[in-house]
């Protein structure tokens, strides 16, 4: 009698060991695979950025960040970019070296070879009529020179009136914004039978 009550506890003990050594394979199975793919980055971290972009002697944008990290693909260059995870800031300039407008968001990921960048989270930008641009995106391709969303956009208007929309699309400098469908507050002065 003593033995089967040996043998009773000696199986489920058996079992669990079973189990747990099975986990730690899955679990060294998945950092094997995390590590293949990690050894094919190379990731250099900057704090405090400010760079500025310039063309012929001329500043055209400023951008600050906390943090950038930069990611570059030992064996697919073409796939490197930057993440700004705590938060970036654009400035653009005009010909005269006055601010016209600019991007603030939580995140970014700048696709370097690209020339995209995503802003993610609380993203703002205004333009140089002071119109101001919320988003929870707003993805920048240098290459087209244009700025786009199919995320909720609210544009309010220097004079107030506000549109909200999606499908947003904008040139770069965002003077020239279409939405595929929208909706809007106007404020209207002159009402009928008052002139």
């Amino acid at each position: 009698m003593y033995c089967s009550a040996k043998q009773v506890l000696l199986l489920p003990a058996l079992l669990i060991g079973m189990l747990l050594i099975s986990a730690c394979e899955n679990d060294l199975n998945k950092i094997k695979e995390i590590s293949a793919k990690e050894s094919t980055n190379s990731i250099n971290s900057t704090t405090g950025v400010d760079i500025t972009y310039s063309d012929s002697a001329k500043v055209k944008l400023e951008m600050f960040a906390p943090l950038l990290l930069q990611y570059q693909n030992l064996k697919q260059p073409t796939k490197d970019y930057d993440k700004m995870p705590k938060g970036v800031k654009i400035v653009f300039f005009d010909a005269n070296q006055k601010e016209s407008g600019n991007i603030i968001a939580d995140s970014a990921i700048n696709h370097t070879n690209q020339k995209i960048i995503e802003f993610h989270k609380n993203v703002v930008a205004t333009n140089s009529q002071g119109e101001t641009f919320k988003s929870d995106e707003l993805i920048w391709d240098q290459n087209k020179k244009i700025i786009y969303s199919d995320k909720t956009v609210q544009v309010t208007m220097k004079g107030g009136n506000v549109v909200n929309g999606v499908n947003f699309k904008s040139d770069e400098k965002l003077n020239h914004p279409v939405f595929g469908q929208s909706t809007g507050i106007f404020n209207v002065t002159d009402a009928p039978g008052n002139q």
